[in-house]
């Protein structure tokens, strides 16, 4: 998901940078040693002054120029520095900036260059972007490695690193074995673009196609800045207008693992890294599953660290408890970057927050502590199945006649985002987490556990087998992990989602046969959790979970045979060694110094309104606008989706995205305003779009689509 519902980068950044304060200063001479006073916790600003290099261009092999903002120590012509490059398309000199900031001069005041190049087609760069990962882009990498490892300032050793499309990048690139890259460190992102990312869920399709694809949309039309580009800017804006074309067809017509989604993901070929990898993690993140996977099939040094963050770093966003991610992130990087020995890969390889509780009410905080396994996947995790009887989960099978389920089209409303941001603000990551679940469940097959006995700590992949029918040639199944609390709160744990024609393979499905009995696997998402004596474990399962997925054709009736199916906890037994973890410190957060708030809109909110069968929610993003300062830019964004669904007609759901940005400055002025809408008959998909550029009050540039996908076994 290219930033993903970038994710963080394009949809949560404004977010994010409208609801914490900045400072409005730019930074002066010795500006990274001032620092240190006001950042907080325990990872000070290097000593080392920096400058900072606001445009250079590196034109490809093709001729296409490119635009890099760098910022590296002041004396690094004289004292060369190793270079750490974040790769992805969120304007480096404006959207990006104050995060930039944050990481690239602490780093760069402890002896590192730090560049982020504008993709090709995005920010100031010339060309235009088509869509996700593509080779070309993969392609243009390599050189700006190779120009970087060239450049006086640079000792040759390069790194990567990122946050969502950042690390898509830097996976997909060092897969591609440039010479010069010596390491990677990869945060929110994914091995596997099809069965993990952000536009199918087993095999359904997933809610945050549209929405990142709304973001997406709207980010293909950004003008560059003509501050930088010159009176040519309008000339470039309109060739990426009129090169647009709707992308998230193109997605809609790739439904299932084909040669289009095998692009870009490694899992096709992890052994094609041959450099260090660091995966990092969180728990409400969309992107956890990717952790265990890097580590158990990578054959290079590697290490894990999952937290119970949001789609987020883990020193700026949330859940907390957050961490000194710098210098964290700063041992990695002098160790394979500058051969110092700091110890980081003699401790433990995979270390992560055992929840105490799930997150799921904005709370700063998540009860907990960490833990850590030598390597995965680890033979201290052993598999426990409890079987799904008509009286509830039990340790035993008991035979019993089957279970039927009507179906309900509105189930999911408790689901929450698939991939919440958190970007450190309760409010936003109340509308995105799960909420209690009772009002899925009520209308779900669920199987309750009697009161465990003793404490039960899970780390991995829970799952299900189930025993099954359906009526229709083509139907889902949704199942979710929950715990039961005193109060009748139940909290969702975990959850997978499943196309059952792609029971076999996501690659080859193949169609049901109706009442037909199928053994099927159902594979939960990653997580971990302590469940204290005497709690209460439930397993509730649907037929759709709207509107985190979208549904099936067709109503499905499904028959459930207990006794016969059952849910598998990886069981993961305490380490006395877990007391004597070395701590990651408190964060150290060097403060925004490039923006200033202009105005804060309404805070995020969801409203779910229902009228008869007919159910409507609606998020807004909240919105408003804020200052860049050091090159005067004012952006202002908002974002909104509805999805609307009748609870006896699955072909009444549909689903609309609107997003807005506008860039302002002096006599510059431009906004892009996109709608995605989608809906559906019993064979297609129909998508209708329209993207509207803005010069002023005028219209620059404005088209609108409407496409017509077959449904392929969905």
């Amino acid at each position: 998901m290219g930033s993903g519902s970038d994710r963080e980068g394009a949809r949560n950044l404004s977010r994010r940078a409208l609801l914490e304060l900045s400072c409005a200063a730019p930074l002066a001479a010795g500006g990274a040693r001032a620092l240190a006073a006001t950042g907080i916790g325990q990872s000070p600003m290097g000593p080392r002054e920096i400058r900072v290099i606001e445009t250079t261009w590196v034109t490809m092999s093709d001729g296409t120029r490119l635009a890099l903002r760098i910022v590296l120590p002041a004396d690094a012509d004289r004292n060369p520095v190793p270079a750490i490059i974040q790769y992805w398309p969120y304007r480096r000199r404006d959207i990006t900036r104050s995060e930039d900031d944050r990481l690239f001069n602490y780093f760069a005041s402890h002896g590192y260059a730090c560049i982020h190049p504008d993709i090709r087609g995005s920010g100031d760069s010339e060309g235009v972007l088509k869509d996700e990962y593509l080779k070309v882009e993969q392609d243009d990498g390599l050189e700006i490695i190779a120009w970087v490892a060239r450049q006086k300032w640079c000792t040759g050793k390069v790194g990567m690193t990122g946050l969502s499309w950042s690390g898509f990048s830097a996976l997909q690139i060092a897969a591609r074995r440039p010479p010069a890259l010596e390491a990677i460190l990869v945060h929110g992102c994914s091995d596997d673009r099809y069965a993990d990312d952000a536009h199918y869920l087993g095999g359904t399709i997933c809610q945050d196609m549209g929405v990142w694809g709304s973001v997406f949309f709207a980010l293909q039309g950004y003008p560059p800045d003509p501050q930088v580009v010159g009176d040519r800017w309008r000339a470039m804006w309109r060739a990426r207008c009129e090169g647009l074309d709707l992308v998230i067809a193109d997605w809609l017509r790739h439904q299932t693992r084909d040669a289009f989604w095998k692009h870009g993901s490694v899992s096709e070929d992890h052994a094609a890294i041959q450099v260090p990898v660091y995966a990092i993690g969180g728990w409400v993140d969309g992107y956890p599953n990717a952790v265990p996977r890097l580590m158990e099939h990578l054959t290079v040094p590697r290490k894990a660290l999952i937290g119970p963050w949001g789609h987020s770093y883990p020193h700026t966003g949330g859940p907390g408890p957050l961490i000194d991610y710098l210098t964290e992130a700063r041992r990695w990087w002098d160790h394979w970057l500058k051969g110092v020995d700091t110890g980081i890969m003699e401790e433990p390889a995979y270390r992560t927050w055992m929840q105490e509780d799930a997150a799921h009410d904005g709370s700063e905080t998540v009860a907990g502590r960490w833990v850590a396994e030598p390597g995965w996947p680890s033979s201290n995790i052993r598999s426990r199945r409890l079987f799904l009887n008509r009286q509830g989960l039990a340790a035993e099978p008991e035979t019993g006649a089957p279970l039927t389920l009507a179906p309900h089209q509105t189930v999911g409303i408790a689901a929450g985002y698939w991939c919440p941001a958190g970007a450190g603000n309760s409010d936003l990551l109340r509308v995105q987490l799960p909420t209690d679940q009772r009002v899925d469940d009520a209308r779900s097959l669920v199987f309750d556990g009697a009161p465990l006995a003793e404490r039960v700590e899970i780390l991995g992949f829970p799952a299900v087998d189930l025993e099954l029918s359906v009526d229709r040639p083509v139907a889902f199944v949704a199942v979710r992990l929950d715990e039961l609390h005193p109060d009748g709160t139940s909290r969702r744990i975990s959850y997978g989602v499943l196309n059952l024609t792609h029971r076999d393979s996501h690659e080859h499905p193949a169609m049901l046969v109706p009442g037909t009995r199928y053994k099927v696997h159902v594979p939960m998402k990653h997580c971990s959790m302590a469940f204290k004596a005497g709690a209460r474990l439930r397993v509730a399962i649907s037929t759709s979970y709207w509107p985190l997925v979208f549904p099936s054709p067709e109503p499905v009736t499904l028959t459930l045979y207990p006794g016969a199916s059952s849910l598998i906890l990886p069981v993961r037994a305490p380490r006395a060694s877990d007391a004597l973890l070395k701590p990651l410190g408190d964060p150290f957060v060097p403060p925004y110094i490039a923006e200033t708030v202009l105005t804060l809109d309404r805070p995020p909110a969801m409203t779910v309104t229902r009228t008869g069968e007919v159910q409507t929610i609606e998020n807004r993003s909240g919105g408003g606008a804020f200052r860049v300062n050091p090159v005067g830019t004012v952006l202002a964004s908002e974002l909104r989706d509805m999805s609307v669904i009748a609870d006896d007609d699955p072909l009444s759901a549909h689903s609309d995205y609107w997003a807005s940005q506008s860039f302002r400055r002096d006599d510059w002025n431009a906004k892009v305003d996109t709608h995605l809408s989608f809906r559906m008959t019993k064979d297609d998909y129909v998508v209708t779009a329209t993207f509207k550029a803005w010069d002023g009050d005028a219209v620059f540039f404005e088209k609108s689509w409407e496409k017509t996908i077959p449904r392929t076994f969905s």
